[in-house]
C-alpha cells in the first residue's frame, strides 16, 4: 500500500484518504482482531480538522455503511471487502485487498456530499470514539458534542470529556465551523444488534 504522503502526492483530490498499517491485538486467550489506521487529509469545509490519523477495525466499517445506508435512503452505497472467517496477518495478499477495499469504500463515501452530513462519519475519521460512544454522540446523549469529541481525541483529552473538561489551549477551539451536520435523530432510533456480540473475525 502507497504512504499518506506519497497517496496524496499521486491522487490530488479536496479530500484524500489512505489506509495503512495493519495490527494485530488480543483481545483475550481466544479471540484477537485487526485494526487498520486511516489517514485523512483534506481541503473539504465539511471536516473540523485538515488532517487526521485513526485506527478502525473490520466491524467499525461494517457499523460505518449501516449508519450510511440509514442516511442515504435509495442511494446505491460503496460496497466494503467481503468477510472472510481465514482471514490472517501472515497472507499479505489477503491483508493487502482488504485495505484496498477499505480505501475505496472510504474514497467513495468521501465523494458523496449527503454522506458528509453524517456526524457518525466524522466521529469514524475523526475521533477515537467506540462504536457505542459514536452513536451517543451522534444522538447528544454525551456531556460533549461532536466538534468537542473530535478535537479532543487529537490532543489526547477524550478521557476529561465525560467530565466536561475543557481540551488544552493548543486544541482548536470548539467553535471553529466545518463539521458536517447531524442527521434526524429519528432515522438512527435503534442501533444494529450485531455490533453488541464480540468480533470473531481478525
Amino acid at each position: 500500500m502507497l504512504s499518506c504522503q506519497l497517496y496524496k502526492r499521486l491522487f490530488p483530490h479536496p479530500s484524500n484518504v489512505c489506509i495503512q498499517d495493519p495490527r494485530l491485538h488480543n483481545d483475550d486467550l481466544w479471540h484477537t482482531h485487526v485494526d487498520y489506521e486511516i489517514c485523512l487529509r483534506t481541503n473539504s469545509m465539511c471536516f473540523r480538522k485538515k488532517s487526521s490519523c485513526v485506527r478502525r477495525r473490520y466491524s467499525e466499517f461494517v457499523w460505518l455503511r449501516h449508519c450510511l445506508e440509514q442516511n442515504a435512503l435509495m442511494m446505491q452505497l460503496p460496497k466494503l471487502p467481503p468477510w472472510n472467517p481465514f482471514f490472517s496477518l501472515k497472507r499479505k495478499e489477503q491483508v493487502n485487498q482488504r485495505m484496498k477495499g477499505l480505501q475505496e469504500f472510504l474514497e467513495g463515501v468521501l465523494q458523496n456530499p449527503l454522506l458528509l452530513s453524517d456526524s457518525r462519519l466524522h466521529l469514524f475519521l475523526q475521533s477515537s470514539l467506540s462504536i457505542s460512544k459514536m452513536e451517543k454522540c451522534a444522538l447528544g446523549k454525551t456531556r460533549y458534542t461532536v466538534a468537542e469529541a473530535i478535537q479532543c481525541s487529537s490532543c489526547g483529552y477524550i478521557g476529561s470529556l465525560e467530565d466536561k473538561t475543557s481540551c488544552d489551549s493548543d486544541c482548536e477551539s470548539s467553535a471553529s465551523s466545518g463539521l458536517g451536520l447531524s442527521i434526524d435523530a429519528t432515522m438512527r432510533e435503534s442501533p444494529v444488534s450485531f455490533l453488541h456480540s464480540p468480533e470473531k473475525e481478525l
